[in-house]
């Protein structure tokens, strides 16, 4: 079976066991993996709980939750490593307008030749604009 990148939302669903239909599409089709800015993303959602989109709105019980299940993330999850990623991050962030993050989504979507799935909250235009550059499938999950 074939990976399929999830950003920090999607995780997020995933490991709080709220799969939304349309991740839960293409997770019948691909196992899960993500990027070590998307789990960061996540961890640091989980310890600050100031608000925002990501866990904002939970409780202290469900962010520590989760945060148990970040710490001992499933073997099932993929994080593809940095180091097999930079060199095609910097090249992804000269030739496109992203961020390291998205840089970083970009090369381990290409790597994996994985689609990148994005919550409809966060479908960036950079993003977005590099996955088709690169003839990489971009998906767009709403909630």
């Amino acid at each position: 079976m074939t990976r399929a990148i999830l950003d920090d939302h999607l995780l997020r669903d995933l490991l709080a066991a709220d799969v939304p239909p349309g991740l839960g599409v293409i997770l019948g089709t691909h196992e899960p993996a993500t990027t070590n800015l998307y789990l960061y993303r996540l961890c640091k959602s989980v310890a600050s709980a100031q608000g925002g989109a990501l866990t904002g709105g939970w409780t202290d019980e469900q962010r520590r939750a989760l945060g148990a299940q970040l710490v001992a993330l499933p073997p099932d999850i993929e994080v593809v490593p940095m180091r097999a990623l930079a060199q095609r991050m910097a090249e992804v962030a000269a030739a496109h307008r992203v961020s390291t993050l998205g840089a970083e989504a970009v090369a381990a979507a290409e790597g994996l030749d994985a689609p990148l799935c994005v919550w409809s909250g966060d479908d960036g235009p950079g993003i977005r604009a590099a996955m088709v550059a690169l003839g990489q499938e971009y998906r767009v999950v709403p909630r």
